[in-house]
């Protein structure tokens, strides 16, 4: 067995702070945010926000992340973007929750944005994609944070984190470059996600 490869980390956090423009939804309806991070070889990590009441509009949530794994792996990672989609579901008083969710609106943003952010991070408002805005009607806007930051790494084998945070580690399986069957289902960006409310 070769000598272990060096280990680099990174460590992101989204923020989900408030909406606007939201005008069509009925007051039975419950608005949540749900992302897709890039996770390289054409797969994506889902996260979702609480839900919330159309009258409020204010999440003030974080998902915090963490991966460890190769340079090459988190310069994978760093090519990739978040989506993020404005969703909302119904709620029938006598039958309680039914159905899926459905979509307002969508904004997808490149990390390479916030790596070139000053500090590498923001928190700004952005416009989202929607089918159903026309005419004078604006089209949905979400407040989002992004942020980034690269720790230093002491050790090659990370120590046991809490169980809300903890670190992917390709190297855990014995495989050098997360190829094998093991590592597959979360190559990249397999990230424990640990929401946190302000």
């Amino acid at each position: 067995m070769g000598a272990p490869q060096h280990l680099s980390s990174l460590s992101c956090e989204l923020r989900i702070i408030k909406a606007k423009n939201i005008d069509s939804i009925k007051s039975n309806a419950h608005l949540f945010v749900r992302c897709y991070l890039s996770a390289g070889n054409n797969k994506r990590v889902r996260l979702e926000s609480k839900e919330i009441s159309p009258t409020s509009l204010v999440w003030n949530e974080s998902f915090s992340l963490e991966c460890l794994g190769t340079q090459a792996s988190m310069d994978k990672v760093m090519q990739g973007s978040v989506v993020f989609e404005l969703r909302y579901r119904i709620t029938v008083p006598v039958l309680g929750r039914i159905k899926g969710s459905h979509l307002l609106g969508s904004v997808e943003i490149p990390w390479k944005t916030v790596c070139e952010s000053p500090e590498m991070e923001f928190e700004k408002w952005v416009v989202m994609v929607s089918s159903k805005s026309h005419g004078d009607v604006k089209p949905p806007a979400l407040e989002v944070g992004m942020k980034v930051r690269v720790p230093a790494v002491k050790e090659a084998v990370p120590t046991r984190r809490r169980r809300e945070r903890r670190v992917v580690d390709w190297e855990e399986c014995g495989c050098m470059d997360g190829g094998c069957s093991n590592c597959a289902d979360f190559e990249m960006l397999a990230l424990a996600a640990a929401m946190e409310a302000f």
